[in-house]
């Protein structure tokens, strides 16, 4: 049972989020570490969504919680209306769904979806003999237990190794604990970058990429300022696409995350997404990218 004390800081910390002035705060995780820019793209998506209908919804402030918070504290904190953050942005799945309150609608068109694989140099000339997906379910794989990509990776068959870290996942890989780590192609780039002075010999593999449907959505409180702030987000990023100011932003985000990175010829890998829902835009193209362009090989001279 929650003490008088506790429901008068709850109701505190409620008020300070409306804000100053009447203008709703939204405040979202921090980076989980040093140089960690993997959100900043959906947070700025997220400003300009909030500002494209400042005259109908009002004002509003953002900013990232003072406190460092993992994935699965903000869900559970989030969840119980209690805690530091009142949105995430987070790739999707039926439990995610089911505990929150989603936006359904792809900020990265689906993206997220392209993963390419981190080795070290032993692993990669074994990859290197590998053509087929029976082939890469000899290695085995790391990932964060509270990531989407479990399930799906699981699902395919993958051997998996799984933590509960994000840092460590790196450090793990270098010792040796799995072969492949499958990470986003929108974020490969600028974590080879912050972490390959911990793990020397670390690489991107230049010739596979999985690619399911994972389309990663804005989540709030199942709750009634949830509710309103759904309601304004999405009529936000509808806006947004409207005006073209959504396409031109993603496009400029996809240059800058693909822009070192060559998937012209490699080996895809499609394989289903069993957590996507029927909330899924999948009939609306879109919201989505195939990336067959970015796919097809290049032209021999």
């Amino acid at each position: 049972m929650i003490s008088p004390v506790t429901k008068w800081l709850l109701l505190l910390l409620a008020s300070l989020l409306m804000g100053h002035a009447g203008a709703f705060t939204f405040v979202h995780p921090p980076p989980e570490s040093p140089g960690d820019e993997r959100h900043r793209y959906y947070w700025e998506l997220l400003e300009s969504a909030l500002a494209a209908n400042r005259d109908t919804y009002g004002d509003y402030r953002m900013q990232p919680s003072a406190q460092p918070i993992t994935f699965a504290r903000a869900v559970a904190e989030l969840e119980s209306g209690a805690g530091v953050v009142n949105i995430v942005s987070r790739a999707t799945s039926r439990d995610l769904e089911r505990r929150l309150r989603p936006i359904p609608i792809p900020l990265d068109k689906g993206l997220l979806g392209a993963r390419l694989f981190l080795t070290m140099p032993a692993t990669q000339a074994r990859l290197n003999q590998a053509a087929t997906l029976a082939d890469l379910r000899r290695f085995t794989v790391g990932q964060n237990a509270a990531w989407t990509d479990v399930a799906i990776l699981r699902a395919a068959g993958f051997q998996l190794v799984l933590s509960d870290g994000y840092a460590a996942m790196f450090e793990m890989l270098g010792a040796g604990r799995f072969d492949l780590f499958a990470r986003g192609a929108i974020e490969i780039n600028s974590e080879l970058r912050s972490f390959a002075p911990v793990v020397p010999g670390m690489s991107i593999d230049p010739r596979f990429l999985l690619h399911y449907p994972m389309p990663r959505y804005f989540f709030v409180a199942r709750t009634s300022a949830g509710e309103r702030m759904a309601e304004r987000i999405e009529d936000g990023l509808r806006r947004l696409r409207a005006s073209g100011e959504f396409e031109r932003r993603y496009q400029a985000y996809k240059r800058l995350v693909l822009k070192d990175l060559n998937l012209a010829g490699r080996v895809v890998i499609r394989l289903p997404n069993p957590e996507l829902s029927e909330l899924a835009p999948l009939n609306d193209p879109d919201w989505w990218d195939d990336l067959a362009a970015d796919l097809k090989p290049a032209r021999k001279p």
